[in-house]
């Protein structure tokens, strides 16, 4: 008796969760149009604000196709920096980031004036500035890249040495793949840092028949174990395309939600249960609601650091 008591709570809470849930969609899907808006999510999103949004992607592809839209207000799913490049690109409309708390740790280890001080100490030594950064860290940078391009963007940078800011394990996946120097700024993720090789080791031991891909953000001996390393839009295609079944995968787990979708015949496991980026769960349906009904918190960059933040991000884009 207390054991179908307890079963018909739990199955009341849930009715309940789902009644909620519907009503909160409902609402987003309403407040959307009158707002005219895009809701963009980035692929480390929780699985519901990425069923609700427009577009799924990673942060500068989202951007990209936020303002190729006719849309007058963006909601950006994601942390600060990539509601800045919406911004960037997108100076006509409104760009809300729907928790202001949601920042990046990678992106707070390096400032402008630390910037500048490093370049004092390399002087004519061009700087190659990843995504993840600040408008303002962008903008005294002399061009940008993304994961998924920074090997070519090294490449196509006129100069023998580049200082590389903010990630030192990119900066150290980019070095095997050219042979121009590179200074690499002391900052990393410190949700993809904190995978061991070891995790590697025992992931394999648990799943023999699964290949490995892994984010270059981890830790050079990390990725060294993996059968593949790339950013997440190309551990999406390698997941596509693989001939293994089963793929354990090291990026944040907020992936697996997509991946579970596209490739609905295979199996993915996450590398480590570290794998999480609490800054990338802030984001709720409720927070979503509450951002197209207030229009807040928005996120705006000054025009000086935006034009010529969009410098360095279209000398990126011309390297394509």
């Amino acid at each position: 008796m207390a054991d179908d008591r307890l079963k018909e709570t739990a199955r009341l809470i849930m009715e309940n969760k789902a009644s909620e849930q519907a009503a909160l969609i409902q609402q987003i899907e309403e407040l959307k149009l009158r707002r005219k808006a895009v809701i963009l999510a980035h692929n480390y999103q929780i699985d519901e604000v990425q069923e609700i949004a427009d577009f799924v992607g990673d942060s500068f592809e989202l951007s990209r196709k936020a303002a190729g839209t006719d849309s007058e207000v963006i909601i950006f799913c994601g942390v600060h920096f990539m509601a800045e490049s919406a911004a960037i690109l997108s100076p006509d409309k409104i760009v809300v980031l729907p928790e202001r708390l949601a920042g990046c740790p990678l992106a707070d280890t390096i400032t402008v004036e630390r910037l500048e001080r490093k370049k004092a100490e390399h002087p004519s030594v061009p700087v190659v500035c990843y995504i993840n950064s600040s408008a303002a860290v962008k903008a005294a940078s002399d061009i940008c890249c993304t994961s998924a391009n920074a090997a070519k963007v090294v490449e196509a940078v006129d100069h023998d040495v580049v200082l590389f800011v903010p990630d030192r394990n990119l900066a150290y996946w980019v070095q095997q793949q050219t042979s121009k120097k590179i200074i690499p700024w002391q900052g990393a993720c410190v949700t993809h840092h904190r995978v061991t090789p070891e995790e590697v080791q025992r992931a394999r031991e648990k799943h023999p028949d699964a290949a490995v891909a892994v984010h270059p953000e981890c830790r050079p001996e990390t990725a060294e174990l993996a059968d593949f390393v790339g950013s997440t839009s190309a551990i999406l295609k390698f997941c596509r395309e693989t001939s293994h079944e089963k793929v354990i995968i090291g990026t944040e787990m907020g992936i697996l939600h997509r991946l579970k979708k596209e490739n609905p015949g295979r199996e993915f496991f996450i590398l480590s249960p570290k794998l999480v980026c609490p800054n990338m769960k802030y984001t709720n349906l409720k927070k979503v609601a509450r951002a197209l009904e207030t229009l807040e918190p928005r996120i705006t960059v000054p025009e000086e650091t935006r034009a010529a933040a969009l410098k360095a991000l279209e000398r990126m884009l011309a390297v394509h």
